[in-house]
């Protein structure tokens, strides 16, 4: 198995992309270019720089720089884990009360990146989402379409790996996931997953354009459907001694969707994160 470090180094290089702004009510309300240049600093990749320049044009000249960070690093966080091809997800350690809570994700498929930024007010309430859409350099990848309820219909197939903040040996095992509409007009999705006592869990939603209401249990989410893409799982509203998650998705392919979610538990610790790999059967 590779080391974090490891995992970490998959998102060398240069790209090109944009910050886009979005409501909780899926609305695009700014979108910034941007040039994020990972690279390595000595031959053994002991040592890398983050360049994140962000503009006010797409034409991306000097000109229209608006800002700059550069960060080194030799070390990561305690509240990162990198998944083998440099997949994501760092937040907060611990869900705290009258504090900015959230979450940020990220996938990487050959020459495109897709990543997003969530955070949660110091009342628990819905802030700010910013999705990252990112293309290698000098290369022509395309972007996905906007996801639409229609791409997520059917069965999909795959497998969960699941690993915790103290790395230790991570869980695998298979997942599937069926989503229909049913009578109501409203979408039912039927989740197993698990080895030796799969474990099934159904819900439904209600459909509200481009936003996925899941109003059942003690910690109602909803679900926005993003460009590229991509789907935000978030909490209504982030409420202390309850436990959460946060979910990144990504249909990377017409029949590959990928999955990252952030758990915690009633006592606001970080419990966990779990890559999901999934494939449309029918």
């Amino acid at each position: 198995m590779k080391t974090q470090w490891e995992n970490f180094l998959q998102n060398l290089g240069e790209w090109h992309g944009s910050f886009t702004k979005i409501s909780d009510k899926g609305e695009i309300l700014e979108d910034t270019p941007s040039i994020l240049i990972l690279e390595s600093l000595d031959n053994q990749n002991k040592q890398v720089r983050l360049t994140l320049s962000r503009f006010n044009s797409f034409a991306k000249t000097p000109e229209s720089k608006i800002d700059e960070i550069v960060t080194e690093y030799q070390t990561l966080g305690r509240n990162i884990l990198f998944f083998e091809k440099g997949a994501f997800s760092k937040g907060n350690f611990q869900i705290a009360p009258f504090s900015i809570n959230g979450a940020e994700f990220g996938f990487v498929n050959k020459n495109r990146r897709l990543r997003l930024v969530t955070l949660f007010n110091k009342d628990g309430d819905f802030d700010k989402l910013t999705l990252i859409r990112e293309k290698r350099a000098e290369t022509d990848a395309s972007e996905n379409p906007a996801l639409t309820v229609d791409a997520l219909l059917g069965k999909w197939q795959g497998e969960a790996i699941t690993m915790y903040p103290d790395l230790r040996e991570p869980d695998t095992y298979p997942t599937q996931m069926e989503l229909n509409i049913d009578n109501k007009g409203q979408l039912v999705q039927e989740i197993t997953f698990g080895k030796t006592n799969p474990k099934t869990i159904t819900s439904s939603a209600r459909i509200e354009g481009s936003i996925l209401h899941f109003e059942q249990g003690s910690q109602p989410v909803k679900v926005l459907l993003l460009p590229d893409g991509g789907s935000a799982t978030l909490p209504v509203k982030i409420e202390l001694k309850k436990p959460l998650f946060f979910e990144f998705g990504w249909l990377v392919e017409p029949q590959l969707r990928q999955r990252i979610i952030r758990s915690y538990n009633d006592k606001g610790e970080w419990v966990s994160s779990t890559l999901v790999t999934e494939q449309k059967i029918k």
